[in-house]
């Protein structure tokens, strides 16, 4: 597509960059930010900006925050004993619109995959470990995507913590094998967490 101005060119590539987000769709999104006022431009990019500026990571369960420790492990009223290891932040989001939960998160940061070259290390795997010797956790559960890299994480992580005084546990197979968390609806997800089971790594 040939643009009138590079700015515009400029600013629906950057768009497309997007997920989910095509040429097209950039375009009308750039346009309608065009033709509109002032203040709804600024405040995207003011919000935009903010991510780079504000946003945290927080030291405790590496979910996203606007301080050091993430709400969700200052409350009081969840269960510090329980925590639920997930692939990234959009399964804690996933997992929190169910309402069935009230332990604490821990977020890997993806799956052990040695074709995309993720390796343990690089994952959150060592602060997981520190925070099980830390803590009186009494229940890991792992809540990962039932992927073939899904199955390899749990199992690594299973065998890490073997000699740990700390009862594991699989949400239940509501979600398809194959399957990512963040795509199941709320109903199947907060089922899923309520009827886990506890997690075996021998294998018959």
């Amino acid at each position: 597509m040939k643009y009138s101005s590079k700015t515009l060119e400029q600013a629906v590539e950057a768009m497309s960059a997007l997920p989910s987000i095509g040429k097209k769709s950039a375009l009308r999104l750039v346009l309608h930010l065009a033709e509109n006022t002032t203040d709804k431009r600024r405040r995207l990019a003011s919000a935009i900006m903010a991510l780079e500026t504000d946003l945290k990571t927080c030291e405790m369960c590496h979910n996203y925050s606007d301080s050091n420790v993430c709400d969700i492990c200052r409350d009081k009223s969840r269960s510090a004993r329980t925590v639920c290891v997930v692939e990234s932040v959009k399964d804690v989001m996933a997992i929190e619109a169910t309402q069935q939960y009230g332990g604490v998160y821990h977020v890997l940061g993806g799956v052990i995959s040695p074709l995309d070259g993720i390796s343990p290390d690089d994952l959150n795997i060592a602060s997981l470990i520190v925070r099980l010797k830390e803590i009186d956790v009494n229940e890991l559960i792992m809540a990962i995507s039932p992927t073939i890299e899904g199955e390899t994480t749990i199992y690594y992580l299973s065998k890490l913590i073997e000699n740990l005084d700390v009862k594991i546990t699989t949400i239940a197979r509501g979600v398809s094998f194959g399957g990512e968390l963040e795509y199941a609806d709320e109903l199947t997800l907060g089922r899923s967490i309520h009827g886990r089971v506890e997690y075996s790594h021998n294998v018959d």
